[in-house]
């Protein structure tokens, strides 16, 4: 193919807390499917999209996916499973609400909900001294920065310089600063300059839109006048389940300062993600490349919790159990993107 006809490759996650298994599970199985295609035993996820993109737990998700062994390495580090084995370890520890801390903060009433330091001490422990500059391909992972009162993005082409250079460690502890669950992040550039963040969950749960922008962005740069339509790119969007549970009107007529908050922030979090699939699904539609846009965000049967911070045993095997069975029933579907994603060789 012509650098005018190339065909772009873009995975999204969404955010949604220990919801992440769901679409980590969906990804477990197409890596799978592709090294099977491939006859790449040792291929990753990674090696056949061009961006990435994800918010919250799914930048996290994101983020392994995009790390290296080490910093200057270009081997990936983790595989698919390896990310789903991660969360399922480590997803208790992650939402553990102490005694002390519960006591502290009357419930998460007075402070967060959460106690920041052993989710900080993990992504250090597994992304260590890793840098933005070093992911081994363009990325966008959104956090909302408080003070400055922007949405910010975390990209790879911003990463040339120290000031849009950060720790990945960071970046993704920024990403997934959940108001209320978690502390804001408050971490500074490689160039000194401090940020505050917030879950970029608040203004791009589902980032694959602004993945999309970017996208056509580095493209431009590169090729002036080129992958500007949306024939010209391939996306894969995975949610993390759509919550079932309706808000009722005799409930919600009645509710004031206490009782708004969780459910607005609820609401917002799946109406942003909703609309980001409308319009994307819009402009395939349009273009005749509806093929060429995937989309899953399963709804959550009563067997799986809603609660993004519900990490139980039972609950992380009924996510798990959920982004099998989701990626089983759309076989045919994972099938095609696979040829899709195969169409060029991986770099």
């Amino acid at each position: 193919m012509t650098p005018a006809t190339k065909i772009r490759r873009i995975l999204s996650i969404d955010g949604g807390g220990i919801r992440a298994i769901i679409p980590g599970q969906i990804l477990t199985v197409l890596e799978e499917k592709l090294r099977e295609r491939s006859g790449r035993p040792e291929s990753r996820l990674v090696d056949y999209f061009d961006l990435i993109a994800g918010t919250g737990s799914g930048g996290i998700l994101a983020g392994a996916y995009l790390s290296p062994v080490k910093r200057g390495n270009s081997s990936p580090r983790f595989t698919a499973q390896q990310v789903v084995d991660l969360l399922t370890k480590f997803g208790g520890r992650i939402f553990n609400e102490s005694l002390d801390h519960k006591i502290l903060t009357f419930g998460g009433l007075l402070d967060e909900k959460y106690d920041a330091r052993d989710l900080e001490g993990l992504l250090q422990e597994y992304f260590g001294d890793i840098q933005l500059s070093h992911v081994l391909k363009p990325c966008l992972i959104p956090a909302y920065e408080i003070t400055r009162r922007q949405a910010h993005f975390f990209t790879r082409h911003n990463s040339d310089k120290p000031a849009g250079d950060f720790l990945l460690s960071d970046i993704l502890r920024a990403t997934s600063a959940a108001p209320s669950y978690f502390e804001c992040k408050q971490m500074q550039s490689l160039s000194g300059v401090s940020y505050a963040f917030v879950d970029g969950g608040v203004f791009a749960n589902n980032p694959a839109m602004c993945a999309y922008v970017e996208a056509c962005k580095l493209n431009a740069a590169t090729t002036p006048g080129a992958f500007q339509s949306p024939r010209h790119y391939c996306i894969l969007s995975l949610g993390t389940g759509a919550p079932t549970h309706p808000y009722e009107f005799a409930d919600a007529k009645d509710w004031g300062l206490a009782s708004w908050p969780r459910p607005l922030y609820d609401m917002t979090i799946s109406g942003s993600s909703e609309i980001t699939d409308h319009q994307l699904a819009a402009m395939f539609n349009v273009t005749g490349t509806r093929d060429q846009y995937l989309r899953f965000n399963p709804r959550l049967p009563a067997t799986v919790k809603p609660e993004f911070d519900d990490a139980s045993p039972e609950n992380i095997q009924a996510l798990k159990e959920l982004g099998q069975f989701v990626a089983e029933e759309a076989d045919a579907q994972l099938e095609a993107f696979v040829a899709m994603l195969l169409a060029e060789p991986p770099k």
